[in-house]
This record gives structure tokens, sequence and C-alpha cells, in this order.
């Protein structure tokens, strides 16, 4: 039995309701070849296997943030606009294959992390001044995240073959 099967109370709501909303993820990708993941069905930049690359590097940030701060966060090189899109050679059983290890160590830190362990955020415009978040603040932030990627996806999806994840 693994840490996280063990999990009760808060800790284990927010590992099933992230693993709820990677589901609706992983499903809306589901039987896509190669091609069509790779492909910008909306006049998005965005393709299905970039949000799932973007979603697996998202969140692995965060947690790195979740376990060393913000210099933890941004100690590993970030290309923003590559990570929204599939590159030569990246296939989406890779790039899924990468999410489950992001998501199994998440799950894992939900388990033995202090959820109220703080960190002053990074400098960014898109957060206030000298704020901080805890590690339970994170963890909400990227159920956020993913559920609203994964309706993304859900529209290029249907965009691309007419597949709906809910409907």
């Amino acid at each position: 039995m693994t840490t996280t099967e063990q999990l009760t109370g808060e800790r284990a709501d927010l590992v099933e309701t992230l693993r709820l909303h990677r589901g609706f993820l992983r499903q809306t990708v589901a039987g896509l070849t190669d091609e069509q993941a790779a492909t910008r069905s909306t006049v998005s930049e965005l393709c299905p296997g970039g949000l799932i690359k973007h979603v697996t590097q998202v969140e692995h940030r965060w947690m790195r943030f979740a376990v060393g701060g913000a210099e933890a966060m941004n100690s590993e090189p970030l290309d923003w606009a590559a990570q929204f899109r599939m590159l030569d050679g990246e296939t989406l059983a890779g790039l899924l294959a990468d999410y489950d290890r992001v998501a199994a160590a998440t799950d894992e830190l939900v388990a033995t992390h202090d959820l109220d362990a703080v960190h002053p955020l990074p400098q960014a415009p898109w957060f206030e001044p000298g704020a901080s978040w805890t590690v339970r603040r994170v963890l909400l932030h990227l159920i956020a995240e993913t559920a609203q990627h994964a309706g993304h996806a859900d529209i290029l999806r249907e965009a691309i073959d007419g597949a709906k994840t809910m409907g």
C-alpha cells in the first residue's frame, strides 16, 4: 500500500480532486494520434499535447516551490512558448508518461509534506507584491489550473475530431 492510498481527510480530498481533473484532461486526449495531439485546431497557439506538457511543467514547478520556495521553483530553465506545443520527437505517450511521473510525485508530496508550510511567491506581475502561499494554496491553484486546461483541451479536441469529454 502506498502512502497516498492511506490518506484521509483534507489530504485525501486534495489528492482526489486533483486526480479527478487530471483524469478529465487525460480522457480528453485519449485516442489522439501524435499528429492530432500536436494540432492547433483553433486560432490559439494551444494544442492538446502542448496542454499536457504545460500542465506537467506547471505541476512540477509548483511542487518545487512547495518544497523550496521561489528559488527552487525557478532553478530550472523554462521555455515559455515551447511548453505549449509538441516539439519534433515528442510523442503524446511520452508526454503522458512524464505527466504520470510528476503526478505521482505530487501525490506523494501531499501525503507527506506540511500543508501549512509557507513561502513568498516569486516576483511576477500576476502576484501581489510580498504575498506568500501555503502548500495548501499551491494545491488549490494546481486543481484550478488543471481544471481550466482540461476545459481548453476539450474545446481543442472537439475542433479536431468532434469528440467531447463531457457530452
